[in-house]
């Protein structure tokens, strides 16, 4: 029932900022105890979780993007965005939304979009 979409340019010029938006369908982002994450995929490596924003409103970031990465929501539009600054090559991968079940029993990604290939480049 849960649906995710990402959506955003999937060309982004180095030191600029890379934005997408994730369109929640079939639950709310303000719903106990779920957290909604920013998850990429470089070519070639693994996932690395990026950060979120949990039911509530907090955020949490990987610290090593912390300084570059911004996560924010629309209750209004059941959305939420992330913005990665001064992106570089590296920062080239698809780009996933996903909802983690943090909810008593679970603790586990259990819906996921489809994902969006986002590339840096000049």
């Amino acid at each position: 029932q849960v649906q995710l979409q990402e959506s955003g340019p999937g060309l982004v010029k180095p030191s600029q900022t890379l934005s997408l938006t994730c369109t929640v369908s079939g639950g709310s982002i303000t719903t106990k105890y779920y957290y909604w994450s920013w998850i990429r995929q470089p070519p070639g490596k693994g996932l690395e979780m990026m950060g979120g924003i949990a039911y509530d409103g907090s955020t949490y970031y990987r610290p090593s993007l912390k300084s570059r990465t911004s996560v924010s929501r629309d209750t209004s539009k059941n959305q939420f965005t992330l913005q990665l600054s001064s992106v570089t090559p590296e920062d080239t991968a698809v780009y996933y939304c996903a909802r983690y079940d943090g909810s008593s029993g679970s603790y586990y990604y259990d819906y996921w979009g489809q994902g969006t290939q986002v590339t840096v480049s000049s």
